[in-house]
């Protein structure tokens, strides 16, 4: 589940977003093994999370459907093709941004096999505002920064970041694996491009979050290009023993995880060991909270995204579980 940028780079106005609900780890044990209990998650998503979030776990269960998602993701859509209006909880300005973009690329991932013209249209937005190089700016100007992180809002528009091109194109990869439309985009292949030239570039320990989504990007574009698996080899030396990187600038404990690199199984996962990954999956069970869901470590920037991040981490934390074998 990704975070885009350290949290508190920059203090909110108000101080960090408390975390009501965050408390001691619930556990259910059978035998001495811990217990998700999914039956706790759809309470806690009705009084708290986005419908967005609501509806992908409906469709997780079986219980929902594909254009269900669709129509609630389309809420955050903007006529140009791109997303915004805090579809990025810690960017609540409605214009379309890199951070929209990804969020709604997992979403068209999720929906696989079913496909939607919007995806096609979302990278007929980005190819429209890419950078002469092919690549993205982190964030484009926002007219009203209320509510919003300023990491985001004071990014410079004209200047090529590696993350944002890296988390944007990283999803859109996924899409393509079902959708020939996104597969065949001019714009995936000059953004891909883009962040593999950056990626060479790299000769020192990049911020850590960088670092996760270019692994990200890397693990996705695998059986497209022969060097990545190279490239994957020479970001894997900046990972530690136990795969944990502390994040620069975030809350106090912070940090990225072998789970956070490498979600599900794929070329990346080679880069930690099997008891890092294992140990990181035992983290992941036991992180279910009282009330059904899970917290993230980083701060938020309104009293919504604070809610709205945990409604997301729930729907992650099960969707890495079930895709590592630990959930039915």
């Amino acid at each position: 589940m990704p975070r885009l940028a350290a949290a508190t780079q920059y203090s909110p106005p108000f101080g960090p977003v408390a975390d009501p609900f965050k408390t001691a780890a619930a556990r259910s044990c059978d035998g001495g093994r811990v217990t998700v209990k999914l039956d706790a998650v759809a309470p806690f998503l009705a009084g708290h999370g986005r419908v967005l979030d609501r509806r992908r776990f409906e469709l997780m269960q079986g219980s929902g459907r594909a254009e269900e998602v669709l129509a609630a993701v389309a809420a955050y859509r903007n006529p140009d093709g791109g997303y915004g209006w805090g579809l990025e909880p810690d960017l609540r300005a409605p214009e379309s941004q890199p951070g929209g973009a990804l969020h709604a690329f997992e979403v068209f991932a999720e929906l696989g096999p079913v496909t939607t013209p919007h995806a096609t249209q979302l990278c007929d937005w980005l190819e429209s505002v890419s950078l002469p190089g092919g690549g993205l700016p982190f964030a484009f100007p926002v007219a009203d920064p209320v509510a919003s992180a300023p990491f985001w809002t004071g990014a410079d528009p004209a200047v090529f970041s590696l993350q944002s091109t890296a988390f944007a194109t990283s999803v859109a990869l996924r899409v393509a694996e079902h959708d020939p439309a996104v597969a065949a985009h001019p714009w995936l292949a000059r953004a891909t491009e883009a962040c593999l030239r950056a990626i060479r570039s790299i000769e020192e320990m990049p911020h850590a979050i960088e670092l996760n989504f270019a692994i990200h990007l890397l693990d996705a574009a695998y059986d497209r290009y022969p060097e990545v698996d190279e490239l994957l080899t020479k970001l894997g030396k900046f990972l530690p023993d136990n795969g944990i990187v502390p994040v620069a600038g975030g809350s106090e404990g912070e940090a990225l995880r072998p789970l956070d690199f490498s979600p599900t199984p794929g070329p990346a996962r080679r880069l930690f060991t099997a008891d890092a990954i294992e140990a990181d999956l035992t983290r992941l069970e036991q992180g279910q909270q009282p009330d059904g869901a899970w917290t993230v470590d980083f701060a938020s920037y309104s009293p919504a995204a604070a809610l709205e991040w945990r409604g997301y981490a729930t729907v992650g934390a099960i969707s890495v579980l079930r895709a590592n074998s630990r959930l039915g």
